[in-house]
């Protein structure tokens, strides 16, 4: 019982210092204080200066398209080298693995530098184009991870016994493997979206001019000053997500 209570309390203490700060950031984005260090009085005014943002609006354009292009193409290049990896096995799938697998131990600054040096090699301009590249190779990683831990427990015996039925392939594929694959591709899918939305370190290198996302916007803000708007902004997002969150698991349930 004892040890029950400490593990509760750890556990609250460990949300109180990871939910604490959102909350500030929240109460904050109603102050009406320019620098937001003493309570001025509540007001709204930092959300409706966030509204008449434009170039932090487009911002939010470029990273959506960025992040969604960059989702879909990863997405669909991750499965089919997670398919690969998983029911072929030879001395070149191993290198095949290594490839996939090193983004995830290189540390971002190294990326977005050596991604930077081989667009100038190419004499390729910096753009949103270059930024989509970018995350695509970063997002591939982490969907081809996700993928394969799907597929080593997943029964293949059921793709046999469709074909026995007289299924082919076509048909294999749309009525067994991507119904039954469908939560792991999405699941891998909504992970490149948010880490390509989210990623600073990679697109600070490989965006030129007119290409900023919100993020490399949020640091040119802060940078300036402008702090309350970028908090009405996050508590717009956390907002968002939460919303988004209870959607997905009111669909799941169903």
């Amino acid at each position: 019982m004892r040890k029950q209570k400490f593990c509760l309390t750890i556990t609250t203490l460990v949300l109180v210092f990871l939910y604490l700060p959102i909350l500030m950031l929240v109460i904050s984005s109603f102050n009406d204080s320019r620098f937001g260090g003493l309570w001025s009085g509540f007001t709204l005014k930092w959300y409706e200066r966030l509204w008449n943002e434009k170039n932090m609006w487009q911002a939010v354009t470029n990273s959506l398209i960025v992040a969604i292009s960059a989702t879909c193409v990863s997405t669909v290049l991750g499965t089919t080298a997670a398919f690969a990896l998983h029911r072929y096995k030879s001395p070149m799938q191993k290198i095949h693995y290594s490839l996939i697998y090193t983004p995830l131990v290189i540390p971002d600054i190294l990326m977005g530098i050596s991604l930077l040096l081989f667009f100038v090699a190419l004499n390729l301009h910096l753009s949103l184009f270059t930024v989509f590249i970018a995350h695509t190779t970063f997002c591939l990683t982490y969907v081809t991870m996700v993928m394969l831990s799907k597929l080593q427990h997943f029964d293949f015996s059921v793709v046999e016994a469709a074909q026995d039925l007289g299924a082919d392939s076509w048909v294999v594929f749309r009525r067994v493997l991507l119904p039954l694959l469908a939560p792991g591709i999405l699941a891998g899918a909504l992970l490149a979206f948010t880490l390509s939305l989210d990623d600073f370190v990679i697109t600070f290198f490989v965006a030129g001019q007119g290409a900023t996302t919100l993020p490399i916007y949020v640091y040119s803000m802060i940078k300036f000053g402008s702090t309350p708007i970028i908090n009405a902004l996050s508590a717009v997002i956390l907002i968002i997500t939460f919303i988004t969150v209870c959607i997905t698991q009111s669909l799941t349930k169903e």
